[in-house]
């Protein structure tokens, strides 16, 4: 487990935002948040602080040899080996038992199933490295001669265990030019508290339902029961998962840092398709650049391109976990997609509500694989969600107990905001907050501080509950 919730908002933060601060040559603030960094990985995962490092510097010295080497064969060699070396860091700790049980089950044989604790964040961290490598291998001019700089761009505690995944053409230029201004230090703990809001008062509000629901004996209940979870759990991955990349880019805000957005509410799009180009963008931009383009993208038939797709989609699910579940949530987006592009005229749809309605009954449903602990499960799900029709008084007891007011306005509020309601409100308030400036501002920060006090108070009164995709 890394930093308390509590040491981290009223110890680490502000002593690292304060050194940062008060130190002055860019070499020593970096020097100093790469130290920073690893203290922070270190208190949860202090062995596996060294397996960070030591990616950093394998992935460090490839991109050396490819900078230096002029021949394209050897070039080509060490990109090789390199995504291979990574791959089988990332594969000994996340995929080997995996691997082992499905070999024992398939071939009828009694191998040990090794136990590897999965260092936090992996998955993240080996694919910024990764980044590194191919970008270097692209230009050789992006090579870093410092290893402190590629080993701070590999470990920077913001987005260290849960994303936004940076590129390393992103970062670049901002480890040797950047600057903490008043205005960035300012919007980026607006939306630090936002992203803190997001976890605290929503998702967290939200799980408690999902997790009663998906600890049932599923096939007892009707479909009412079934959709709620299904529901409370889409809304508490969302929330979740977009208030950590909220937090991680106001925090590098705060240092000066610009990441790019990794959310843009993807329940608001009116296609699959739609969807994934606003759920997790760091990923999903991350696979076209360095997997779907490489195989070929839409450049080679329309056969090709789909089958292209299909593989991204299997990759990004298995990326996610060593468990089928996630393989075929990954596959239900991949064929949902395939489907939309031969077969299924959703994007030509006049009717958008009909498009975000379908939208939604896939991603909540494909998101029920995704959470449950085994495939079996899931189906035995989604076969109530869609085909128990009837209201037992056990099903009845269970929600008639569940929805009370609290719920209902966690339930109201997290679809509402699930839409861009707050652009549509900036927008037409946008006369008036010009006009008056200063008192919109004062509102906003009187805002953001009682947010951040009934944060707090969530905090004070919830035991630990940790962000889902520090698992990954």
């Amino acid at each position: 487990m890394v930093f308390s919730s509590a040491i981290f908002l009223f110890i680490f933060l502000p002593v690292v935002f304060l050194g940062n601060l008060l130190i002055r040559p860019l070499w020593a603030k970096n020097l100093f948040l790469t130290a920073a960094s690893l203290v922070f990985y270190a208190f949860g995962e202090p062995v596996y602080v060294f397996l960070m490092i030591a990616s950093a510097a394998m992935n460090y010295g490839f991109g050396r040899g490819l900078a230096a080497t002029e021949r394209q064969e050897i070039r080509r060699f060490l990109l090789v080996v390199s995504v291979l070396c990574d791959l089988v860091i990332l594969g000994t700790f996340k995929y080997a038992g995996f691997l082992v049980e499905n070999i024992n089950h398939i071939a009828g044989s009694h191998l040990n199933v090794p136990e590897i604790a999965l260092p936090v964040g992996i998955s993240f961290f080996t694919f910024q490295a990764m980044s590194y490598v191919i970008d270097v291998y692209r230009n050789r001019d992006m090579c870093q001669k410092s290893f402190m700089k590629v080993l701070l761009y590999i470990s920077f505690f913001p987005q260290l265990i849960a994303g936004p995944i940076v590129r390393w053409g992103e970062i670049e230029t901002q480890l040797d030019h950047r600057a903490v201004t008043t205005d960035g230090v300012a919007e980026g703990i607006c939306r630090f508290v936002k992203g803190l809001a997001k976890k605290l008062l929503l998702a967290n509000g939200l799980g408690q339902i999902a997790d009663q629901v998906f600890g049932l004996n599923i096939g007892q209940y009707s479909m009412a029961v079934a959709w709620l979870g299904a529901i409370c759990y889409a809304l508490q991955i969302f929330y979740d998962f977009s208030g950590y990349s909220d937090m991680a880019i106001g925090l590098a805000s705060m240092f000066g840092f610009h990441f790019q957005e990794n959310f843009d509410h993807p329940y608001s799009a009116e296609s699959i398709h739609g969807f994934w180009r606003r759920w997790h963008i760091s990923l999903s931009s991350w696979f076209k650049e360095y997997v779907y383009i490489p195989l070929g993208g839409n450049r080679k038939g329309k056969l090709r391109t789909e089958v292209n797709k299909l593989i991204v989609f299997f990759l990004t699910g298995i990326w996610h976990g060593a468990n089928w579940t996630f393989v075929i949530w990954g596959m239900i987006h991949g064929i949902m997609n395939v489907l939309e592009d031969t077969i299924l005229p959703i994007r030509k749809c006049r009717f958008k509500w009909i498009g975000n309605l379908y939208t939604w009954i896939i991603a909540v449903t494909a998101f029920v694989m995704f959470r449950a602990d085994t495939a079996v499960y899931g189906w035995q799900m989604i076969r109530t969600m869609f085909g128990n029709f009837s209201w037992d008084m056990l099903s009845r007891q269970f929600i008639l107990e569940r929805l009370d007011g609290y719920t209902m306005t966690l339930l109201a509020a997290g679809i509402l905001f699930s839409y861009p309601v707050t652009g549509v409100l900036a927008r037409k308030t946008l006369k008036w907050r010009e006009a008056h400036s200063e008192v919109w501002e004062n509102l906003r920060y009187v805002g953001v501080l009682l947010l951040f006090f009934l944060c707090v108070c969530s905090l004070a009164s919830a035991a630990y509950n940790p962000f889902i995709y520090f698992r990954f």
